[in-house]
């Protein structure tokens, strides 16, 4: 009679360890891989995003785009918009701290309502897809670029952008424009001018760091270099609770970094 051969228990307990093990070793990079491919369509949005910013000044005698989503016309202070239909309309919930979300054909609405949809119709393009569930907008424009225009810097020359041809100081290849903030907020995204103090919280996205676009039309990753900034970027994923001051040395250089990308420099 012939014998069949085959695997022993204790064999096919030794292949079961092996591949355990290939599968502990490769997880990580797989996991790795995956964030950057995430990474990478992000920075695509925000490149058409701000191509779509840039061209809506080429076609409005180089006024830049009300970047206050949801505050269209205000003509007082702090917006200064009167007669400026704003980037997106009002994508968030009133209760949007409390993680309370619009109906997606509602948030679907504002965006194509806003003034940069005729220049970059991809409803896609306004979220990042490592962005919350459910909210279709998770970039912010900054304070700075036509957004909010506080007393503290109504006087500082090249402080508030509202034409292209301002953005000299420092150049606009170091102006901030987009910042991925990975959920949806009213207005834009601030950050103190004459205080070393953040005001909204450092978002923390794709590896402890941001995505974020620049007057110039490039975009980069930070990478932060604060353990400070990290841990409260983290702890604060939904809700703000303004005026944070970083702790250390490296958590104060990530503060400046975008303190000088939003204003052109530091107000203190």
């Amino acid at each position: 009679m012939n014998k069949q051969k085959a695997f022993t228990l204790v064999e096919l307990l030794i292949v079961i360890a092996v591949i355990a093990i290939l599968m502990a070793i490769l997880m990580p990079a797989l996991v790795k891989v995956r964030e950057q491919g995430k990474r990478a369509v992000c920075l695509n949005n925000l490149r058409q995003l701000t191509v779509a910013w840039i061209l809506y000044a080429h076609e409005n005698d180089d006024k830049i785009v009300n970047g206050a989503a949801g505050f269209s016309n205000v003509a007082g202070a702090p917006f200064y918009h009167g007669g400026e239909r704003a980037w997106v309309g009002q994508c968030w919930h009133p209760n949007y701290a409390q993680g309370q979300q619009l109906p997606a054909s509602q948030q679907r609405a504002e965006i194509m309502n806003g003034a940069l949809w005729p220049y970059c119709k991809d409803v896609d393009a306004y979220r990042c897809p490592t962005g919350v569930p459910g909210e279709l907008l998770t970039y912010a424009i900054m304070f700075s670029m036509n957004a909010v225009c506080y007393d503290v810097v109504k006087d500082v020359p090249n402080a508030f952008i509202k034409k292209r041809s301002e953005i000299y100081k420092p150049g606009p290849q170091h102006r901030l424009v987009f910042i991925d903030e990975g959920w949806i907020t009213p207005d834009a995204f601030a950050v103190h001018y004459d205080k070393e103090q953040w005001w909204d919280d450092p978002p923390v996205r794709h590896g402890d760091g941001v995505t974020v676009s620049f007057a110039d039309g490039h975009m980069e990753h930070w990478k932060w270099k604060g353990s400070d900034t990290i841990r409260i970027g983290r702890e604060r994923v939904r809700g703000h609770s303004s005026n944070w001051t970083p702790t250390t040395p490296e958590g104060k250089e990530d503060l400046h970094r975008v303190q000088i990308g939003c204003w052109g420099r530091l107000g203190y």
